[in-house]
């Protein structure tokens, strides 16, 4: 029963459904029995079966894995080996074919074959296309020829033969050449004239151009030999299963349980470093007072980092890796030893053991700042995601934070608050609930329904609300999941003012991790075979419309340069689709003409803005050029980046503010960001603060709020 009381936790659904997580905890754990020296291919083949068992049996809206989703997978896989179509060839599609229709076998049971023949292949033609890299970076390019290059992938089928691949990747790297030589050109003739800078011929810059994407593209191709290893290749295998199912089924493999456990949370076990990249590899940014680093006093800033051991393991040169990679190869289990391989700046090296702590990232949580706008204040407050960590007693939950955050606001007499969920791709379904509840007296927040058709309201049930005064919450559409659930129960209430994009993501169902086989540490963060975050309910609205595709529509549209380009969940051909269910009852926010009004005049006012207007349609034409081909002659190369960079800054102009905001941390707050023991920490939050000053949508929904808080006022004292 602990590791059942564990596995709720780990998954923040505490509050209901945990008898449904009983039963497939038993079916996942149950499935993988412990065999002595278990050999790769067998390992592979139980996780397939059993993620295949679990996808059929408890998927919210499984599909029927058969030929025709064999097919499927056939084809996905390819694409999430090859995106950019320059590795395969037609003649390798069609040498496996055979394999099109038996990959439902292979999730049956069957022995795989289909992946480790892909991978096979795949090695191959990684090979050639490195050498073919090197044959064509060798070569100078003629930027007086008229060739172009579609960089959109999915209006071009794989190359006839090596002909046709190489001549796609001399085109691609010719596209890659020619934008730095443009700029190389540009710089020169900008500095024409001036002392000291040596004029260089079109040759020149043209190897210098050559020699810039060779060096690039082979660090790249180092660290992709290093990391995308045949166990990664099944990964992604994996995960082109489970993503034809939704986009959000996936399987994360042990360290990336562990990774997504600790984004959820806030909460690492690590050194207490901050790590950079440049060509020396991976290197010390900083280091955090009072961690593992720190207390050694054996390194310091600019330490390259050349291997990393698992204890007494074997250690790994990581000489190529890229900084995540490292990243996740330092970070552990609590009290476990972690041995670095440093480089230090004077060209020794020095071994250093490290045992892991406990790291809190606090800058992922809620912050806010005060907008003074004339003799009022406004608060704000950005929140990164729904974290919550129920691991701990003194875990950090994202609703109790933002509630320390307004009672800090109130003292400063603010009259009124933004809530920021931009790019805010959601979290916990329980933590929603009860920051709704800080802005409600009681009531429905979101409605839940499993794939047997069983409803369930969540309600805030706590008495009282936090928080009365104006507000508005900022979305955008990369707003997800709990923060449309937020996004859409303030305006369901008719709470406050919605403000952002057209639509927010669209992503209205509730996923949870099935984990595999023993748990790795105490806390179960880290299992033996992984585990697969898994669509089992949807959420729907408490008017009983789903997020699902749609998402939420803000009351207040204001443009941003995201709005065109095809990252939505509607944009996914896997996405579930739209329902509704019956409405909730509920009681919405009384004086709520006032919303109506300063939507209304607000609304008006954006489309009547030329500016808004004229940057509206340059996204269209931006958004649209990734269907045309890119030219690479470079007098046609040069005039079509000289029309971006028009667009480019007449969209800058049309969101530039004139007059940043004046923006002030809350008086308690004021250590944290002018008097940090972590200098760089405290660079990043003034860096923080300096942007959001300039930011074009903080300050028209300040202002949106001052409309609001004049109406309320002018409402209170009519009465």
């Amino acid at each position: 029963m602990q590791n059942i009381m564990t596995y709720v936790k780990q998954n923040k659904w505490k509050v209901f459904a945990t008898v449904f997580l009983f039963g497939a905890l038993f079916f996942a754990f149950n499935t993988f029995k412990q065999e002595s020296q278990e050999s790769p291919e067998l390992r592979q083949r139980k996780l397939l079966s059993t993620i295949g068992q679990l996808l059929e049996s408890e998927h919210y809206s499984p599909r029927n894995i058969d030929d025709a989703f064999s097919k499927e997978v056939f084809s996905a896989y390819f694409k999430a080996l090859d995106p950019e179509k320059n590795t395969f060839l037609q003649s390798d599609i069609d040498g496996l074919s055979k394999y099109s229709t038996t990959i439902d076998d292979e999730i049956h049971g069957a022995t795989i074959t289909f992946q480790p023949a892909v991978s096979r292949i795949y090695e191959i033609r990684i090979k050639e296309t490195q050498a073919l890299f090197n044959q064509i970076m060798d070569q100078p390019f003629d930027f007086n020829k008229d060739d172009s290059v579609l960089l959109n992938t999915d209006k071009i089928g794989y190359p006839k033969d090596e002909a046709e691949r190489a001549k796609r990747w001399e085109m691609l790297l010719k596209y890659r050449t020619i934008e730095r030589y443009a700029s190389l050109i540009d710089e020169r003739e900008k500095n024409k004239g001036k002392e000291k800078f040596v004029i260089k011929n079109d040759s020149t810059l043209e190897a210098e151009s050559r020699a810039y994407v060779k060096k690039s593209y082979k660090k790249r191709l180092e660290s992709f030999e290093k990391t995308f290893t045949k166990e990664k290749r099944f990964e992604l295998f994996l995960n082109s299963i489970t993503g034809l199912m939704d986009p959000h089924t996936d399987y994360l493999a042990p360290v990336e349980k562990r990774s997504f456990t600790e984004q959820m949370s806030g909460v690492i076990y690590g050194i207490g470093a901050q790590l950079t990249q440049d060509d020396f590899g991976i290197r010390i940014a900083s280091i955090q007072p009072g961690g593992p680093a720190w207390k050694s006093g054996q390194i310091v800033v600019n330490d390259v980092i050349v291997k990393i051991a698992q204890g007494a393991d074997e250690p790994v040169d990581v000489s190529g890796y890229e900084t995540t990679d490292a990243v996740k190869l330092i970070r552990g289990t609590l009290g476990t030893e972690v041995r670095l391989t440093f480089r230090k700046p004077d060209g020794t090296f020095k071994v250093v053991s490290l045992i892991r702590e406990k790291i809190v990232l606090d800058e992922g949580y809620a912050r806010s700042v005060v907008i003074q706008n004339g003799e009022d204040k406004y608060g704000y407050i950005l929140l990164p995601d729904f974290y919550a960590d129920f691991e701990r007693e003194d875990g950090h939950r994202c609703s109790e934070d933002v509630a320390a955050e307004i009672k800090k606001l109130k003292a400063e007499n603010v009259k009124g608050i933004i809530i920021d969920v931009r790019f805010n791709g959601g979290g916990s379904l329980y933590e929603v609930v009860q920051m709704a509840g800080l802005f409600i007296d009681k009531g429905p927040v979101v409605q839940i329904r499993n794939k047997e058709g069983r409803a369930q309201t969540l309600y805030d049930e706590t008495p009282g609300i936090l928080y009365d005064g104006p507000l508005v919450v900022m979305a955008n559409e990369f707003s997800a999941s709990a923060s449309e659930i937020f996004a859409g129960a303030i305006q369901d209430y008719k709470r406050g003012i919605v403000v952002g994009s057209s639509s927010t993501y669209g992503k209205g169902t509730v996923q949870r991790n099935v984990a595999f086989g023993k748990p790795l540490d105490s806390l179960g963060i880290q299992t033996e075979y992984g585990a697969v975050k898994l669509t089992f309910q949807k959420f729907y609205r408490i008017t009983g419309s789903s997020t699902q595709k749609k998402g939420v529509v803000p009351d207040v549209i204001l443009p941003d340069e995201y709005e065109y380009l095809k990252y939505r969940e509607k944009d996914n051909e896997s996405a579930l689709s739209w329902d509704e269910m019956e409405r909730a009852r509920y009681m919405v926010w009384p004086n709520n003409t006032q919303l109506s009004q300063v939507i209304q005049s607000s609304n008006a006012q954006i489309q009547n803005d030329t500016a808004l207007n004229k940057f509206k349609q340059n996204l269209q034409w931006v958004s649209s050029q990734i269907e045309t081909p890119v030219y690479l002659k470079l007098d046609k190369f040069q005039a079509f980046k000289k029309r971006i960079q028009e667009v480019s800054k007449q969209n800058e102009q049309a969101l530039k503010l004139k007059t940043p905001m004046k923006l002030a941390p809350i008086k308690v707050d004021y250590n944290k960001f002018y008097n940090n023991p972590d200098k760089s920490k405290q660079d990043r939050y003034q860096a923080w603060i300096k942007d959001l000053a300039k930011d074009f949508q903080v300050n028209e929904s300040s202002k949106i709020l001052a409309a609001l808080n004049k109406k309320t006022t002018t409402a209170v004292v009519k009465k």
